[in-house]
């Protein structure tokens, strides 16, 4: 049994075991489902890998990880609802396994904030999550590379002068907001190397 494995069947200690096994192969199908570069598995991996190393930080890590799990099983570079989407997947697994609805509601809202990493919840765990999603910005620059060129191929279908547009906007973005990070954690680790590195991929559009 996998580590990830082993770590969505512990957020089910009371389920039945064909549910959460047949739930977790649909996990595994959809993020390595074709057309995924980036959005994959290896992506809920490395947030997990992040969770696991923040958890401390916490205040409730089991629905932390339960929205890393579902934060992108749907993800189609053409349509705009895909967290939405994804948020819902989220519920509906959760009302099978009968989780509380207040914790239920915080994580489609985790999955939501996705959108525009923007915390309007105040919420310090939604903090870190947003950062483990986004710590590939500041990552060593061979890294950051092969994520850029990762999100190129999962929007093929757009000629380079679309994507390229497109593109600018959400870095240009970052770089106009005040922090990248919002925990002090990962501004004092990441921030500085997620600038220089969007700088970098701007000069390549």
């Amino acid at each position: 049994m996998s580590a990830l494995n082993v770590i969505w069947s512990s957020l089910h200690p009371n389920t039945d075991a064909a549910l959460v096994n047949s739930s977790y192969a649909a996990l595994l199908d959809a993020y390595q489902s074709s057309g995924r570069y980036y959005h994959n598995w290896s992506h809920i991996q490395q947030l997990v890998s992040l969770q696991q190393a923040y958890a401390h930080q916490l205040t409730d890590p089991e629905a932390v990880l339960f929205a890393i799990f579902f934060h992108d099983i749907i993800y189609n570079p053409q349509q705009p609802d895909n967290e939405e989407r994804s948020a819902a997947a989220a519920v509906a697994h959760l009302l099978k396994i009968n989780y509380p609805a207040e914790k239920t509601a915080q994580i489609s809202d985790f999955i939501i904030t996705t959108k525009t990493h923007i915390n309007t919840r105040q919420d310090p765990d939604l903090d870190y999550f947003l950062d483990f999603d986004l710590q590939i910005l500041g990552a060593a620059p061979e890294t950051y590379r092969a994520y850029a060129q990762q999100i190129r191929q999962e929007y093929q279908v757009y000629p380079d002068e679309v994507y390229n547009s497109g593109r600018k906007k959400v870095l240009q973005h970052f770089l106009e907001m005040p922090a990248i990070y919002v925990t002090p954690a990962f501004r004092e680790q990441y921030e500085t190397a997620a600038r220089t590195n969007i700088r970098a991929e701007l000069n390549t559009l």
